[in-house]
């Protein structure tokens, strides 16, 4: 099955290898892991239906879904990595909300690639240690299909995004923010994600 070009553009990189899906799926009707996925992929739907196709539009219909459903606080910090115990808490919060912003810009950017797509969500959730999986497939016009993972945890919260079960979102991210950290530390990592997330934010969808 060949991937779509949204969901290969979702994932880069594997940051952990877990075990096997292991316990017994939830129950579909109290399966609050799957309405997460559920809900995020409403919104995706809601801001491919609005009728302004840029990116900013987007991700104002996208953010507050979004910011419900991630786990940015404990994404920023697996992303950074072991530099993030030497900042401090400002810059903890700081580097946390301009990844938030940044992970909904880039989400909003890649909306146009699942334009005329479908989302389908598998109806029960499987553990995964304390956390629990939700599977979907994610479609585009063409239907070139792929799967796509989500890792829920306490809250309800997602943790991480991957394709095919085991190459995941926050890992590459960890690895683009490699460089800025390396050269400027928490400011430069605080630079990289504001710049990046301002040029797409101020990209015009193409006539």
């Amino acid at each position: 099955m060949r991937v779509s070009g949204f969901a290969s553009g979702l994932i880069a990189s594997t940051l952990l290898v877990f075990g096997l899906l292991s316990g017994s799926p939830a129950r579909a009707a109290e399966d609050a892991a799957v309405q997460t996925v559920r809900g995020l992929y409403a919104s995706f739907e809601g801001a491919l239906k609005a009728p302004e196709a840029d990116v900013k539009s987007r991700a104002l219909v996208i953010g507050p879904v979004l910011d419900q459903s991630m786990d940015f606080p404990g994404m920023a910090r697996v992303a950074v990595g072991a530099k993030w115990k030497g900042f401090t808490p400002e810059q903890q919060g700081a580097l946390t909300e301009a990844f938030k912003q940044y992970f909904t810009a880039t989400y909003a950017t890649r909306l146009s690639q699942a334009a005329g797509g479908k989302f389908d969500v598998k109806p029960e959730s499987e553990a995964r240690g304390q956390n629990r999986v939700v599977q979907t497939e994610v479609a585009n016009a063409e239907g070139d299909a792929s799967q796509v993972d989500y890792l829920v945890g306490s809250g309800n919260r997602i943790q991480d995004v991957y394709l095919n079960g085991n190459v995941s979102e926050v890992a590459a991210m960890r690895g683009s923010f490699t460089d800025p950290l390396k050269s400027g530390g928490a400011d430069g990592l605080l630079k990289f994600l504001r710049d990046r997330t301002a040029a797409m934010l101020a990209a015009k969808p193409k006539p």
